[in-house]
């Protein structure tokens, strides 16, 4: 067996993975601004989709989850954690923005 020299260092192993900041960012990109995507989502097709008043809010507050769970998921896969930010608000800015301009048809939820 090898001796080992008494003024040996032990060997910095390379962390893996993202910064624990990085990880509190993307998290609450995928909860605040995922939440913003999946509102403006319900405000736009309860304004758009071509069904009786009570069906369009219920179809739109279901397909609410699917668009939330999909803008969370961006949020993990975007490539830095400011295009995961400003990428959600915009799709929510533009899904938002019809139900406000049409704000009688729509009945914002």
């Amino acid at each position: 067996m090898p001796a080992i020299p008494l003024d040996a260092k032990p060997v910095q192993r390379k962390r893996r993975g993202v910064s624990p900041w990085v990880a509190v960012t993307r998290t609450l990109a995928a909860l605040s601004a995922g939440y913003w995507v999946a509102w403006g989502s319900t405000a736009f097709l309860t304004w758009a989709l071509p069904m009786s008043r009570a069906n369009r809010v219920t179809t739109a507050s279901l397909l609410c989850f699917a668009v939330w769970t999909a803008a969370a998921m961006y949020a993990f896969a975007a490539r830095s954690s400011w295009r995961a930010w400003w990428v959600l608000l915009l799709i929510g800015a533009a899904l938002y923005a019809p139900a406000l301009m049409f704000a009688a048809e729509a009945m914002r939820p």
